[in-house]
């Protein structure tokens, strides 16, 4: 057996935990928070870490790819980034969801559930090869903060995108996907979580982590916001909410067993 190390954190665009927006906060600031994450991901010795709310070029906290930043400080050297919103002109803003990988990143695709505009979720989804020829899928997602009805609608985007892409792809995964994320809604509401598990579990018995703990807001934690559903292939050891206080998110880290090859 095999194990990995598995984070998945909502940087909220490097700008620390205090409800001030990334705008207002001074360019020192954000890459001295992002130095704590990278150093925080190079502590917990994660294998694979997707984070979310992350920036490739946006004009409001440094103008620069804050997911290279990551990768070049905590010792993970490669990565892919999935932008869900783009914008250029005089003021850009582009950011997404990313993930940093110990291992090769053989393929990659973003969803965006809108039209790329400012505010907009999606999903990452990439392969990494863990080894020779054997491919880990992950996905990694952001769902609406507010609407409800906007989440299942998105759910439903991503059960008809794993569908396809199961069909086209799993000749090449090792597991079915891990599915990651700032989900932005409890798992015992009828809501989107309990909608992908449920979507999930009807082809192979899922786990949903972190059983336990709270997520956001991380300075006094009141809701569990944030997952990581395991499939039955990767068997969980350790899953926890990590304490820190480096976004408006804490992180959810999870270690788990997965079979060699033969």
């Amino acid at each position: 057996m095999a194990r990995y190390r598995f984070l998945t954190f909502n940087v909220a665009h490097g700008r620390g935990p205090l409800p001030v927006h990334q705008s207002l906060r001074s360019m020192v600031k954000i890459r001295s928070n992002l130095l704590k994450i990278a150093a925080l991901i190079k502590r917990l010795k994660a294998d694979l870490v997707a984070v979310q709310e992350i920036d490739e070029n946006s004009r409001w906290n440094g103008s620069y790819n804050h997911l290279t930043f990551l990768s070049e400080h905590c010792g993970l050297p490669f990565s892919a980034m999935g932008l869900t919103n783009v914008r250029g002109g005089r003021y850009p803003l582009n950011y997404g969801n990313g993930v940093l990988s110990r291992w090769p990143i053989m393929h990659a695709e973003t969803a965006t559930f809108g039209r790329s505009q400012l505010g907009d979720k999606g999903f990452l989804f990439v392969e990494t090869e863990v080894a020779a020829g054997r491919r880990l899928p992950l996905i990694n997602l952001h769902l609406h903060h507010v609407s409800r009805k906007q989440r299942l609608l998105q759910a439903g985007i991503l059960m008809k995108f794993m569908t396809e892409r199961h069909k086209q792809r799993a000749a090449h995964w090792v597991v079915p996907p891990i599915l990651c994320g700032d989900f932005n809604n409890p798992p015992h509401t009828p809501d989107a979580t309990a909608m992908l598990l449920g979507f999930c579990e009807e082809t192979n018995n899922y786990t949903l982590l972190p059983k336990a703990g709270r997520t956001f807001p991380a300075a006094l934690p009141a809701r569990l916001l944030d997952f990581v559903l395991l499939p039955q292939e990767c068997q969980p050891v350790h899953a926890e909410v990590v304490r820190c206080y480096l976004s408006d998110h804490r992180p959810v880290l999870v270690d788990f067993d997965l079979a060699s090859p033969a």
